[in-house]
């Protein structure tokens, strides 16, 4: 069987953006039962030079929405194509300020979502050697369209992903392995 570049991309972000978002209102119901102030949540790090919560989030969604709309050809609108961007932002000016409580980045994260939903296969599949230009800061990086999802995209997209639950994890947030992965996506052939 093969896999096609739609079915590596647009299905796999819609899955764990979707899981993201939950994450959050969990994230946020936890807040509120403990009484913590959400935005010492949103600002939560790993490591003093990390990014907070809140940018590790917002790099996600952009991540998978800019992903997306290079290998689909897709211009990127103004005056949002820095929403676009795929991880390559390094300072933290970067990033939007308004994503400074749970409801606007849980509704950050569903705007990439839509953008998710907006898209069909015949828009991204037989793209493996399109080429992808990432522009940003006066640097441009070249790729082809297989490289580019499976070598620079997946990996920053998990681990910006995998750094978020980290962050809410040693926060106190209960989270667990499910919530992250979702629901089962599998089925268990054998088990007849």
């Amino acid at each position: 069987m093969t896999m096609s570049m739609y079915q590596a991309s647009v299905p796999v972000f819609k899955r764990l953006l979707t899981n993201s978002a939950g994450i959050l209102q969990k994230a946020e119901a936890h807040a509120m039962a403990r009484s913590i102030d959400p935005r010492r949540l949103l600002e939560q790090r790993l490591a003093p030079d990390m990014f907070p919560l809140a940018i590790q989030v917002q790099i996600v969604a952009d991540g998978a929405r800019g992903c997306i709309a290079r290998l689909a050809g897709h211009a990127l609108p103004e005056p949002d194509a820095s929403r676009f961007a795929v991880f390559n932002r390094g300072y933290h000016q970067d990033f939007h300020e308004s994503e400074k409580t749970f409801p606007a980045l849980t509704a950050y994260v569903k705007d990439a979502l839509d953008y998710l939903h907006s898209v069909e296969p015949k828009d991204i599949d037989g793209t493996e050697n399109s080429p992808i230009e990432v522009t940003w800061r006066g640097t441009t990086r070249h790729f082809r369209g297989l490289p580019f999802l499976r070598d620079y995209v997946l990996p920053n997209f998990y681990f910006h992903l995998t750094i978020s639950y980290a962050i809410l994890r040693i926060a106190g947030v209960p989270l667990g392995k499910q919530d992250f992965e979702g629901p089962p996506a599998y089925t268990n052939a054998l088990a007849r």
